[in-house]
């Protein structure tokens, strides 16, 4: 008589198999991967430099009247061939990420690009975080300062200036006092959201802010997606 395998070798082939099958997902996985990050400019439709300049222009034009300044930047970008993508209604929420707090509205958000009012009108502290994306800080109304260890004074972005938060970097920022920015992120903004939900299941436990925030974002991502924009 034959012997029946044993149910211990049986175990064993199937581990094997899975084992293969997860490291052929993990092999196309990175190789997508790899692919779209060396080919991310392809995606973009803002650019940092434009950004900069409307954020001046309304400053100019409405001085300190930020929820003018606010509208005009809204109202341009619904002027352009971004308008598509623009959500121009002002959804404003609280937002709890790295310590700090603030409110925030989100006029755009995809895979690869988000852009934001976010500020406060009584100052907030806090961690930047560490992104998979540049950050592009336009000081709208205020003064936001950083600080990066080893240094002995603090950066200073006043209004009309950029803070640059480049990709893997991290700082300390403050906002000492009322101050609102047009905050631009350009590239892959979902790993962001796990710093930007932190603080819901670590501190504040405001679920009903969470719900808010991930249908508005979960929202303009598909509804862009849906336009074939990553």
């Amino acid at each position: 008589m034959g012997s029946k395998p044993r149910s211990g070798a049986k175990n064993c082939s199937c581990g094997i198999h899975k084992l293969g099958l997860v490291a052929i997902v993990l092999a196309l996985f990175t190789a997508l991967y790899s692919y779209l990050n060396a080919r991310l400019d392809q995606f973009y439709i803002f650019e940092p430099e434009y950004l900069h300049d409307l954020s001046q222009r309304a400053i100019s034009t409405h001085g300190n009247d930020t929820k003018a300044v606010v509208s005009f930047i809204v109202d341009e970008l619904d002027q352009r061939e971004t308008g598509a993508y623009v959500n121009k209604d002002q959804e404003w929420v609280f937002n709890n990420a790295g310590g700090a707090m603030g409110a925030m509205y989100v006029i755009h958000a995809s895979i690869t690009e988000y852009l934001i009012i976010f500020g406060t009108a009584i100052g907030t502290e806090g961690h930047t975080g560490r992104h998979t994306a540049d950050d592009y800080f336009n000081i709208l109304q205020g003064t936001q300062l950083a600080y990066v260890p080893g240094e002995f004074e603090p950066e200073v972005y006043p209004q009309g200036s950029v803070h640059h938060l480049r990709r893997g970097e991290v700082k300390q920022y403050k906002m000492e006092s009322s101050c609102f920015a047009l905050e631009y992120a350009r590239g892959w903004i979902p790993p962001m959201l796990f710093f930007g939900y932190a603080d819901t299941f670590t501190s504040t436990l405001d679920f009903p802010t969470l719900w808010a925030t991930t249908r508005i974002t979960a929202r303009e991502m598909i509804s862009n997606l849906f336009r074939l924009k990553l």
